[in-house]
């Protein structure tokens, strides 16, 4: 669930038909003599001098470990003490989709601390089916319905989707990548990062995870406790797939976080003139995109629109940006709005994976009277974007998943959550969710700060020194933590950090 995710591009479709045999989780990785280290591809990103990088092969299939075999791109930043080192910390920026590869260069970049770069050696890695890692591509155009569609006005609009999805999906299943999709799943990174640890020579492996990536870390603490260290779990889905529950509570994030944007905008109303109140602000945004609807500006819709502020509000760094080019649409002019979508437009790669993901985890609704139903409902809860989230997508005409999802445990090592309180993609609720399915294995920090991302990415003093203490010297709350937000200065630290697509 990132940003690049929510703009209206490709998507995927259909796989074979699922195996009733399925290999055990808890089956122990193979051991391996080690990895052979070299330069990092160069579309790697920002910062990837200071990795290093190199493959793990594991079977396309578990099921049949002697047949099609693929390699798993993973990148290493070395600890700064090697004296000081306990382990390794490997990591997930999420989506799904997400390349995971410059992730450490870009921790680092963030400002990871010194005492977290002495105990471990950072570990990315990009998932099966995606990067540098066998690839899957169904050949996505822009305009095609993407895991979250575009906001219907009307059931006619849900029914249109869904005709238009249908056919996305019948396009993978037939694209070269087809035969493979139905491999690219949580279960099966689940194995592969078991693989990376082996490779690596390690009993377990430490891991630090944002939004998918904290469900992929749930999941494999629940599947493979033995293997498990200090996992910090950051911005939280409530569940170890992107399930449909969790898509739908897009809509509540962006009820919870548009009055961060609207108040900021407020107090600038004489720059940018999009309300002098926060009840402007948000009168203004359903008054544009009511306008946009009858009569697009420059080819911008309201749909786009909607979809164009849901995916700024992921960062306070961004609020400028959205307030400028509101205003430029609001005046009459949309050319800042569609340069925005295409600079941001998935790659055919990174929405490819996250269908085959999304959709070959769990099975979605197929009925389309269901979907036009929970549209009205959402649309009423949730009216700034909850059609869009509860609208149909490609996974309703998936082939059902060839395994059941991981389902997460209330035994094993501890688990340490970070959520923000008025978060657009992973809301609050999906921490108390995880909470409880964790049970007292986990604690749940919440953050009283807006946007996607809590470790690093908001400064907040509270936030990363528990999770530094806890990735550092093992440090575990006894009880729930509340974290006050932090001031202002600090949460613009990051604002000029050159971020990877899948943040």
């Amino acid at each position: 669930m990132t940003r690049n995710r929510l703009k209206h591009g490709a998507i995927l479709a259909g796989i074979l038909a699922a195996v009733s045999m399925t290999p055990a989780l808890g089956a122990e990785a193979p051991a391996a003599d080690g990895l052979r280290w070299g330069p990092c591809p160069a579309d790697t990103g920002p910062g990837a001098e200071q990795l290093r990088c190199s493959t793990v092969r594991v079977p396309l299939d578990y099921r049949d470990p002697g047949g099609k075999s693929i390699d798993i791109a993973v990148s290493k930043l070395a600890s700064s003490a090697p004296a000081k080192r306990r382990g390794v910390l490997l990591m997930n920026p999420g989506g799904p989709g997400g390349s995971g590869l410059g992730m450490p260069a870009t921790l680092a970049q963030l400002g990871m601390p010194a005492s977290v770069r002495q105990s471990y050696d950072l570990i990315g890695f990009d998932p099966r089916g995606i990067g540098q890692s066998a690839p899957v591509h169904c050949g996505l155009r822009p305009g095609q319905p993407a895991v979250v569609p575009e906001y219907p006005l009307n059931p006619a609009d849900v029914a249109a989707t869904a005709k238009e999805s249908k056919a996305v999906a019948q396009q993978c299943a037939a694209s070269a990548s087809g035969p493979d999709l139905r491999h690219i799943t949580t279960a099966n990174t689940v194995r592969d990062m078991d693989r990376i640890r082996a490779a690596l020579g390690e009993p377990k492996i430490s891991y630090y995870g944002v939004s998918y990536g904290a469900s992929l870390g749930a999941a494999f603490a629940s599947a493979k406790p033995a293997r498990t260290d200090r996992f910090v779990l950051d911005s939280n889905p409530g569940d170890t797939t992107l399930s449909r529950d969790v898509l739908r509570r897009f809509g509540l994030g962006m009820e919870q976080r548009f009055p961060d944007f609207a108040a900021w905008a407020a107090a600038r109303n004489t720059t940018y003139h999009l309300g002098a109140t926060p009840g402007q602000v948000r009168d203004n945004y359903f008054a544009l995109a009511a306008r946009l609807d009858k009569q697009p500006v420059e080819e911008v819709t309201g749909k786009q629109f909607r979809a164009f502020v849901f995916s700024k509000l992921y960062r306070n760094a961004t609020f400028p940006d959205l307030a400028a080019q509101w205003q430029e649409l609001a005046s009459g002019n949309g050319a800042a709005v569609r340069a925005a979508q295409q600079q941001d437009n998935p790659l055919d790669n990174e929405q490819s994976a996250q269908l085959a993901i999304s959709c070959g985890d769990v099975q979605w609704p197929h009925r389309v009277a269901q979907y036009q139903h929970d549209v009205a409902q959402d649309r009423d809860r949730f009216p700034m974007f909850g059609a869009a989230a509860a609208s149909i997508n490609p996974c309703a005409y998936w082939p059902k998943p060839a395994e059941p999802p991981i389902r997460m445990t209330n035994t094993g090592p501890n688990l340490l959550l970070l959520q923000n309180l008025r978060d657009p993609a992973t809301p609050y609720v999906g921490g108390r969710l995880a909470r409880a399915k964790l049970g007292d294995r986990a604690r749940l920090v919440n953050v009283d700060e807006g946007g996607h991302g809590a470790y690093l990415w908001r400064q907040n003093p509270c936030a990363n020194g528990l999770a530094t203490d806890y990735l550092v010297h093992g440090s575990f709350p006894r009880d729930d933590v509340s974290c006050a937000a932090a001031p202002e200065n600090a949460k613009q630290r990051t604002a000029n950090v050159s971020l990877p697509r899948w943040w």
